[in-house]
């Protein structure tokens, strides 16, 4: 299948736990100068039918449907037997990856996957509800609900990798972006008329709140009030402050 004439490389972005009150893209209180220089050339979408939960807002979100119709009405890790809620995409229920794979797209997968059932989320699969099965050419990224974001449990496609393994400085944020961007590159040097499709699902603001040893995160919209600061308070040694294991929004 050829893809139409002018079809554009789409890269589509969701985050953890991360409403609209969040980025200064849509008015939150954090700074996201990358995220409003994208927006300001672009198209903002102020309308979302967010399911409140993660498995559930990412099946609707990749098919197009109610979540209950996509097989997620709760996260993958408490499904049923029931319809609606038995953790499965049936093949009726085609991801957008599948769509534009079908139309002349290469697909691919990056970050969490929190749409496997967790009967089939192991080495033995079966591997028909892994993102390579359901429309995604390549995957790199780890499977359920969150990940260390320094040892993660990470897969390229269905094998397990180990990249930080003797790099002391590696993180998952990082590796994500370079192997996106390795991916890409393959691609358009491979075949630079055919478009290319990511979906890009960074751990974001879900917890294991980390941070690199002499890192801050903090926020200081000196020109907007009330001045907002929010700050990650879990290192990678775990203690900061007195607070543990969460991030706090402070304004002032």
């Amino acid at each position: 299948m050829v893809p139409p004439k002018g079809a554009p490389d789409v890269l589509l972005i969701i985050t953890d736990d991360a409403g609209f009150g969040v980025p200064s893209t849509f008015g939150g209180v954090i700074p996201t100068p990358t995220m409003d220089r994208i927006a300001n050339e672009g198209l903002r979408y102020n309308r979302i039918f967010s399911t409140a939960l993660c498995s559930p807002t990412r099946a609707a979100l990749i098919t197009g449907r109610n979540h209950h119709s996509a097989g997620f009405g709760v996260v993958s890790e408490q499904s049923t037997g029931f319809p609606g809620y038995n953790s499965i995409i049936a093949k009726d229920k085609a991801t957008i990856g599948r769509i534009l794979l079908d139309n002349g797209y290469a697909t691919s997968w990056f970050g969490k996957d929190h749409n496997t059932p967790a009967f089939a989320a192991s080495q033995v699969g079966p591997f028909d509800q892994w993102p390579t099965g359901m429309g995604f050419e390549y995957f790199y990224g780890f499977v359920g609900g969150d990940a260390n974001q320094w040892q993660p449990n990470l897969f390229r496609n269905t094998t397990q990798i180990y990249p930080f393994e003797g790099k002391p400085g590696w993180n998952l944020i990082t590796g994500m972006a370079d192997d996106a961007i390795d991916w890409m590159t393959r691609m358009h040097q491979t075949d630079p008329s055919k478009p290319i499709f990511i979906k890009y699902a960074p751990g974001a603001t879900h917890a294991p709140h980390l941070r690199a040893n002499g890192q801050t995160q903090q926020a200081d919209d000196k020109d907007r009030p009330p001045r907002a600061v929010a700050r990650g308070y879990q290192e990678a040694g775990g203690r900061d402050a007195g607070c543990r294991g969460r991030t706090r929004l402070r304004r002032s």
